[in-house]
C-alpha cells in the first residue's frame, strides 16, 4: 500500500508582525523568513516522517523549484512525478502574529498548471487500495478524484482553501474527509460550528460512505469511523506557529492508517504530531519525526 500526494508546492514568505495588516494600513514586519511550504508538500513530509512510503506529484517552476524538490527528497519522498514547468513555483505570503496565529495569501503558480495528461501519467503507476491525498491548491482535482476512484484508490480530501471549486468536485467519491469547522460549515450550510457533533452528523448524512475527521482547534477533533463518533482531545502546548498544524495532522493520520494503525490510534498519533508542530516556527521545518511523536 502506497501514499500518493498530488499536491501543492509553495515557497513561503513568512513575515513576523504585531497584528494582521488592515485595509489601508502600511505595517513594518519584525522579521522575514523563507520556508518550503504548500499544503501538499507539508502533508507529504508529515506522512513520510510518520514512516510511510510517499510519492509526491505536482509541479514547480524551472528556475525556483530546486529548493522545494530538495525538501521532499531530504524527507525521503519520491519526486519522480513532480514536473518542472516554465514560470514561477507557487508561493505564499504569510503574516504571523506573536501568539502563533497566521493569515495566508496564495499565488498558485505552477500548482495551477496541472493537466489531465499529467494526471493520467501519474495515476497509471498506482493501484487499488493505495491512498491518494488531495487538497484544493492545484488544478484538475475533480479529474483526479474521478480517475482515482475508477482505479479503486482510497481518496483523502482536505478541502482547503475552501472556495466555490469544492462544491463542483465529485465529493461522493471521497473516502476520507479531513476538514476544520469553517470548511465543514461551508460544505453543510445552516449548521453551526458551535455544535460540532451536529455538524459532523450533517456531514455523515451527506457523505454516508466516507470516514470523516472534523478538527476543532484547541478542542481537539471528532472522527466518524463509519459506525460511530470518536472524540480526540487536544494536547496542550505553547503555540509558536500554527501554519502547518493541520497538514501535520493529515500526514500522520493517513501515514498511521497506511502502516496498519486503527482509526483511534492514528487519530491520537496525529494529535501528538500536530501539538509538536505548533511549538516550532515554519511550515515544513516544524513537522516532527516518528520518533519524536512516539516519545511525546
Amino acid at each position: 500500500m502506497k501514499i500518493l500526494n498530488f499536491g501543492s508546492l509553495n515557497i513561503d514568505y513568512t513575515y513576523d508582525v504585531d497584528h494582521f495588516v488592515r485595509g489601508g494600513e502600511t505595517l513594518s514586519s519584525k522579521e522575514l523568513h523563507l520556508f518550503p511550504g504548500g499544503k501538499g508538500l507539508n502533508q507529504s513530509i508529515a506522512a513520510s516522517r510518520s514512516g510511510a512510503a510517499v510519492w509526491h506529484a505536482g509541479a514547480v517552476g524551472k528556475n525556483d523549484g530546486d529548493f522545494l524538490l530538495k525538501q521532499l527528497e531530504d524527507a525521503g519522498i519520491n519526486t519522480d512525478y513532480v514536473k518542472r514547468l516554465e514560470g514561477q513555483s507557487g508561493h505564499a505570503i504569510i503574516q504571523r502574529q506573536p501568539d502563533g496565529g497566521n493569515c495566508i495569501l496564495l499565488f498558485g503558480g505552477a500548482n495551477q498548471r496541472i493537466t489531465k495528461e499529467m494526471v493520467d501519467e501519474v495515476l497509471a503507476h498506482f493501484e487499488s487500495g493505495d491512498f491518494l491525498i488531495l487538497q484544493n491548491e492545484i488544478s484538475e482535482v475533480g479529474y483526479m478524484i474521478e480517475k482515482a476512484a475508477a482505479r479503486g484508490m482510497q481518496i483523502v480530501l482536505n478541502p482547503s482553501p475552501m472556495d466555490e471549486k469544492i462544491e463542483a468536485l465529485p465529493l461522493d467519491k471521497v473516502n476520507y474527509f479531513l476538514l476544520n469547522e469553517v470548511e465543514a460549515e461551508s460544505i453543510c450550510p445552516g449548521e453551526s460550528a458551535s455544535a460540532p457533533e451536529k455538524l459532523l452528523q450533517k456531514l455523515v448524512l451527506r457523505f454516508p460512505r466516507a470516514k470523516i475527521v472534523l478538527t476543532l482547534g484547541s478542542k481537539g477533533s471528532l472522527y466518524w469511523d463509519g459506525e460511530k463518533i470518536l472524540p480526540q482531545a487536544c494536547y496542550k502546548v505553547k503555540a509558536v506557529d500554527t501554519t502547518a498544524a493541520g497538514d501535520t495532522f493529515t500526514g500522520f493520520f493517513i501515514g498511521g492508517l497506511c502502516q496498519g494503525m486503527e482509526g483511534p490510534e492514528a487519530l491520537d498519533w496525529a494529535s501528538k504530531a500536530s501539538a509538536i508542530a505548533v511549538t516550532r516556527a515554519g511550515a515544513a521545518p516544524s513537522i516532527p519525526t516518528k520518533e519524536e511523536v512516539d516519545c511525546f
